[in-house]
């Protein structure tokens, strides 16, 4: 189905059901086609721990730094 934009803003909850239901439908401006609508398809489940082992965290990474609170608040800090 070749629909154009003026109509597929109007219509736009009518065609993403069509879509949902297999329909194939091109979007066209001045019966140019334009964009495909179709149905959404995840590009796969993420990986954790990519980088594990290849990054390194400090033990002291949740400890305050005088100079950068400093930076923030003031050096008046009480």
């Amino acid at each position: 189905m070749i629909i154009n934009i003026s109509e597929a803003k109007t219509n736009l909850s009518k065609l993403i059901d069509m879509v949902y239901h297999g329909e194939t439908v091109v979007i066209a401006k001045n019966n140019l086609p334009i964009a495909d609508l179709v149905i959404h398809k995840p590009s796969g489940k993420r990986k954790l721990g990519l980088l594990k082992g290849k990054v390194s965290i400090p033990d002291d990474f949740n400890e305050e730094d005088q100079a950068i609170n400093e930076m923030f608040y003031g050096s008046d800090q009480q």
